[in-house]
């Protein structure tokens, strides 16, 4: 079992604490969040029936257990640049970290700078740091890499997210500008909160996967009108407010495209999938029925990544740097009902 020193207690740092303990995988020597609601706290008042004990902790500061601690969760912030001390005081301590900042995953796009100084600083101390989630992480550039193994040839590649976001987590919902009529959706673009944050990640992610020098690209952001009144975790959206959001990216090379992206997030979403689709020799063309959940599945991945990352020499990493994550059972654990 896994020892983890876990930073961030939001909604999705709550899930994470719940699915160590659901699978038996890791178990946290200590948890750390900022807000003054939780510090000092049992773990318990945030994760209800947690099997874990202590209380929670205001800052890296507080914790001194760092022998005990094999990795690091860190699942605070999207922006690199806001993660940053956070990853400085942990890579100085030689710790493994993983992360669900969206801009980590390819954190050379807008931080080059700083990811010199990520990847410098894991080497002196033999850190490790690593982003990954659903999305940005796998579903639109690990997987698609990954699917081209099968391809004598590539031309291009295509890949689809389609969610209905009914069953998302409220800063979700949130971050995708549901009950926001056209005034404020266009207010919350421009001041940056309002976005999936990522999708420039991915397509950098894929074309350094493979091998193409991407001379120009761009990213487009449109509200998804609600065709009906509707209802939320974030409360009422009325007809014709948006409901959702949709980006897209498009990447250039050589005059041609050859990265297409479409992100689309609403409530209501009707028929939600995930799709790629690679023009090559051969063709392939991949489709998740339904979609995937997004919470359960960057909760999972994440913790799944953990194994392959600790194998990794070190410095700062991507998913195209470490070995191939994959799920595994917890030792002695009996598979029923095959």
């Amino acid at each position: 079992m896994y020892r983890l020193l876990h930073v961030g207690l939001g909604p999705l740092g709550v899930r994470f604490l719940q699915d160590y303990a659901d699978r038996g995988f890791a178990r946290p020597v200590g948890v750390v969040d900022v807000s003054p609601d939780l510090a000092g706290r049992p773990i318990a008042h945030a994760v209800r029936k947690s099997p874990f004990s202590g209380a929670i902790l205001p800052s890296l500061d507080a914790f001194d257990a760092w022998r005990d601690v094999d990795a690091a969760v860190v699942t605070t912030s999207s922006d690199l640049a806001a993660c940053a001390s956070t990853f400085r005081a942990l890579l100085s301590r030689g710790v493994t970290v993983i992360s669900t900042c969206e801009e980590l995953t390819w954190p050379y796009l807008r931080h080059p700078e700083l990811s010199r100084e990520l990847h410098a600083l894991a080497l002196k101390h033999g850190g490790r740091l690593l982003g990954t989630g659903v999305n940005p992480g796998f579903l639109m550039d690990a997987f698609p890499a990954f699917v081209t193994t099968v391809c004598k040839a590539v031309k291009s590649i295509e890949i689809h997210r389609i969610q209905d976001a009914t069953t998302r987590r409220i800063p979700f919902q949130k971050k995708i500008g549901a009950t926001l009529d056209a005034r404020a959706f266009r207010a919350g673009v421009k001041a940056g909160w309002l976005r999936h944050v990522g999708l420039g990640e991915s397509l950098h992610f894929l074309a350094a996967a493979m091998g193409w020098r991407v001379d120009r690209w761009k990213e487009t952001i449109a509200p998804v009108p609600a065709g009906r009144a509707m209802r939320c975790g974030l409360g009422s959206i009325r007809k014709g407010d948006a409901c959702g959001v949709r980006q897209t990216a498009t990447g250039i090379s050589g005059g041609r495209t050859v990265l297409k992206f479409i992100f689309q997030a609403a409530i209501g979403q009707p028929d939600p999938h995930d799709r790629v689709i690679v023009k090559g020799e051969p063709g392939v063309d991949v489709v998740f029925s339904g979609g995937v959940h997004g919470d359960i599945a960057t909760s999972s991945i994440t913790i799944n990544a953990i194994p392959p990352l600790l194998a990794a020499p070190p410095g700062l990493h991507t998913m195209l740097s470490i070995p191939m994550p994959h799920f595994a059972a917890p030792a002695g654990m009996v598979v029923s009902g095959a």
